[in-house]
This record gives C-alpha cells, sequence and structure tokens, in this order.
C-alpha cells in the first residue's frame, strides 16, 4: 500500500486550460474546474451541440451540473496515475504537470482517511486519492442503514465506494452541501426548542400521556360499538402520539425521514381542545372499529380447524388434485390473542414469528386462506407442456407485456402465467384455469369465460388476440 503521510501531502494542480474552443476536455473526461466565483469542485465534461464549441456542462451527479458558463478553468483529474510517487514515504508535494513561472497553480492539503474512522459531512463535495492511484472526485453520500457510504459523481448515482478511496479533502461548498448544513442546523435548533416543550392548557387539559385520550375516546365508541377496545383502535394506523415540535407538544403522527432515520412530526389541525381532539379520534378510528365485530370475525367459532376445513372444501372444488400433504409447506393458522384481542394469525412452519390477519369477517380471512391454499396446488402440479400466444409490443398501464405462456398441468388441467415489466422492474402472476371455462362448448365460449380470469384490459390479450390462434385453440383441447 502507499506509504506517503497523507496528514501532511500538498497536491499541486499545474496544468490549467481556459475554457475556450481550442482547448476542451475530452468528452466525459472528469475534470477538477475553478469556477469564476474562485470556488473548486469537478465534474465530467458534457459538450452541447456538435462539441466544437466551448458550450455544455460538467456533469456531477443525478440533476446534479455545473453550466459551462460558470467555470474559468479546467484541469484533468482522468490522466494522472499516483501510484509509484505515493510508494515513496520521503513524498509530501506532488506536482500535477510542471511548475512553470507566472503560471496559476492550485494545492490542496489536509487529506484524511477512513482508515482513521473520518468522515466527510454528508452532500460535501470531495477531491480523492483512489487507491489504484487515480485521482477522481464526488459528493459524500452515507449509506442509510451500514456504515461506510460512496461518492457519487455522475448520473444514476454511479458513485466511488468509500473502500476504493485511499484519502479525501473537501473542495469549496456549494448549494447541496449549504442545504444541507442548513438542515442540519435546523434539526440543532429544533431539539433545543425540544428539550423543555410547552403545553396548550386547552389542548392538555387532561395531561400528556397519549393512552388517555385513546380511552376517553373508547368510552364514546362504546356507546355504539360494545365490543369497542383500544388493540382495535390501534389498528388505525398510523396511530396518534403526543410528540415534541418547534418547542411545543403537539398531537401528531410521527413517520421516519427515509434518508437520516430522523422522526417526521405531521401535527393535528383540525381542533384547538382537548375534547375535539377526542370527537377527532373517534372519527379517525370508527371504521375500524366497526368492522373488528368479534361476532362477524369469529361467526364459527374459536376453532381454527373449522375455519381451514371450509377454505379447503372450497378450493378442493376447482383445484382437485388438492390433498391436506401438499399444504406441509404452506403457512401454519391459528387463533391466538394480541395485545388482549382474538386474532386470526399465520405464521411459517419454521419460524416462532407470526403476523396478525387484518380481517373484518371469517369470510374474509377463508378467501385468504384459499389464496394460499390454491398457490400450494399449484406449485405441486407439474407442467408437462406449454404454449405461448406470439404478440407485439402491448403496453399496460406503462407496464409492457413480456410473456404470456399457457401450461397443462400434470393433472390434465390448465394455468397461465403473464409477466410485464419496464427498464427497471417487472412482475409476474398465475392464474389457474377453472373447470367452469372448459365446461363451454365451443372455443369462443371457452374464451368468453376465460377472459373474466384473466381480462385483456389488465394482461395485455384478448379475444382479437386469442381467438384465431388455432395452435392455442388445439392445445387447450377444442
Amino acid at each position: 500500500m502507499f506509504k506517503v503521510d497523507y496528514k501532511k501531502l500538498i497536491l499541486s494542480f499545474n496544468e490549467f486550460h481556459d475554457l475556450s474552443d481550442k482547448d476542451m476536455p475530452q468528452y466525459g473526461e472528469y475534470c477538477l474546474l475553478e469556477l469564476k466565483t474562485g470556488d473548486y469542485t469537478a465534474g465530467g465534461w458534457l459538450p452541447s451541440g456538435n462539441g466544437s464549441a466551448a458550450a455544455g456542462e460538467f456533469l456531477r451527479g443525478t440533476a446534479d451540473t455545473v453550466d459551462s458558463e460558470e467555470v474559468a478553468r479546467w484541469h484533468s483529474l482522468d490522466r494522472y496515475d499516483l501510484t509509484e510517487i505515493l510508494k515513496d514515504e520521503e513524498i509530501d508535494w506532488i506536482n500535477l504537470g510542471p511548475e512553470e513561472e507566472g503560471s496559476r497553480n492550485v494545492q490542496f492539503k489536509e487529506f484524511k482517511s477512513f482508515a482513521d474512522r473520518k468522515n466527510p459531512k454528508q452532500e460535501q463535495f470531495c477531491l480523492l486519492i483512489m487507491k489504484d492511484g487515480g485521482l477522481a472526485a464526488g459528493r459524500w453520500n452515507k449509506w442509510r442503514d451500514e456504515a461506510g457510504g460512496a461518492f457519487i459523481y455522475s448520473s444514476a448515482l454511479a458513485s466511488h465506494s468509500w473502500y476504493k478511496v485511499w484519502a479525501w479533502t473537501p473542495l469549496s461548498s456549494d448549494k447541496f452541501f449549504a442545504m444541507e448544513v442548513e438542515r442540519e442546523n435546523e434539526k440543532k435548533r429544533e431539539r433545543k426548542l425540544n428539550k423543555n416543550p410547552s403545553a396548550d392548557p386547552e389542548l392538555f387539559k387532561y395531561g400528556t400521556d397519549i393512552n388517555v385520550y385513546y380511552e376517553k375516546a373508547l368510552e364514546k365508541l362504546r356507546e355504539e360499538f360494545y365490543w369497542a377496545t383500544l388493540p382495535m383502535m390501534r389498528k388505525k394506523t398510523p396511530v396518534w402520539q403526543i410528540a415534541r415540535l418547534h418547542g411545543k407538544y403537539v398531537f401528531g403522527q410521527i413517520s421516519k425521514n427515509y434518508y437520516d432515520d430522523s422522526d417526521i412530526v405531521t401535527p393535528w389541525t383540525e381542533g384547538t381542545t382537548a375534547d375535539e381532539f377526542i370527537d377527532f379520534l373517534c372519527r379517525y378510528t370508527h371504521d375500524t372499529v366497526e368492522h373488528s365485530n368479534p361476532e362477524e370475525k369469529f361467526k364459527f367459532g374459536t376453532d381454527i380447524t373449522v375455519y381451514l376445513e371450509k377454505a379447503f372444501n372450497n378450493v378442493k372444488k376447482d383445484y382437485r388434485w388438492l390433498d391436506k400433504k401438499m399444504l406441509g409447506k404452506a403457512w401454519q393458522y391459528d387463533i391466538q390473542r394480541v395485545d388482549g384481542d382474538l386474532e386470526f394469525v399465520r405464521r411459517y412452519r419454521t419460524e416462532g414469528e407470526y403476523s396478525v390477519y387484518d380481517v373484518e369477517s371469517a369470510e374474509r380471512f377463508i378467501e385468504s386462506v384459499e389464496y394460499d391454499y390454491q398457490s400450494a396446488a399449484l406449485q405441486a402440479n407439474k407442467t408437462v407442456a406449454s404454449y405461448a400466444p406470439s404478440f407485439g409490443h402491448i403496453s399496460l398501464h406503462g407496464w409492457n407485456l413480456e410473456r404470456y405462456v399457457f401450461y397443462k398441468l400434470q393433472s390434465g388441467d390448465y394455468k397461465v402465467s403473464v409477466t410485464a415489466g419496464d427498464r427497471v422492474a417487472g412482475g409476474s402472476r398465475e392464474f389457474f384455469i377453472t373447470p367452469y371455462c372448459f365446461e363451454a362448448k365451443t372455443y369462443e365460449e371457452f374464451l368468453d369465460r376465460y377472459l373474466e380470469i384473466v381480462p385483456d384490459y389488465s394482461f395485455g390479450l384478448g379475444r382479437k388476440e386469442l381467438l384465431p390462434d388455432k395452435e392455442l385453440k388445439k392445445f387447450l383441447g377444442y
């Protein structure tokens, strides 16, 4: 590895070029830039037009560019490899280009290293010495969920990861860094204000425990819904809390900022008194409590096997090959108390964790189990043949139809798989073609029934495309 002491190192840039028609960087060349303001930044050159004039922009990142009109001079970063010279431990000054009399040079020093657990500030644009001996630059972006980060230097978040950087030093501040500094300062001011928040006596006349307000709302809800409980009310999310905002207590909902995991408080603004907030809580949770009636939810009792048997029998009507051995790898279901209330839950057989089915009726829970059983049945039924209808370009609500395949199953039944996507994402769905469709006497009647399951307006192919397809007709047994 390099032996130079980066803490003492000075880089002197001596080969600046005026931004003129006769002296331009190569297309895409990454350059150190001296702006007309005297500040320093960097970017990759993107000329405009035919590239013959000194017009264009230097790209620093997604939606982050420097117009050529702002640039006084440029100095290449791409044309240097410092590998050999950085191996000399005696070196503390490196000239990039000949240091000629009368030419203006610029020095950068006070380099830092990630090896010393030093990070740039968020959004700080920095000059980089890479571990491969090259020079680069980029805007620091800390990784959200793990240690480290990367220096973004081009569009589509193209970046230099921290572990590829040997040493770095900040370049001049810019509007993006200034915005980040102001945001951090605002967070500090907010934390200071919120150390001793005030409480409006009319708004918080019952104190600053949110449970008190939920309980008072619960008393009112029970006048209409005798089964109401606090856990039912809190199913309506996001729940309300008493938070600190701008030096005051407020009723608010708290979410997390995606970029730095800080709290975002959205305050309640529909009233000015405690009793108005309690009435609001009643309205806010009304529908959730109304649809949590345990008599509707557990109308077949509290033995989970009753619900599972109903789901199994319903699926068995169409998925005739289904048997209970196929369900061994499916989700496991139960009825148990969660925060004091009975709930339908499911968990995987190898895990202790569970998730709650937020359903309002026994029928909705049974439908959910049916969907799981249908998926398990299709997975257990191997395909023995396939047919893919031909189609041209088909756009589906911004996605493009990529794949549409009919499969014959080992049991003699059929399913269809549809895939759609765009340039960066995609998804697939499978549909079982029910026996009801094949009870049709003609292929035309079959298509009418089939397109109720896989409608053309949602999945791309309709009667116009499928009716003339003789190979598909034969594949399906007509």
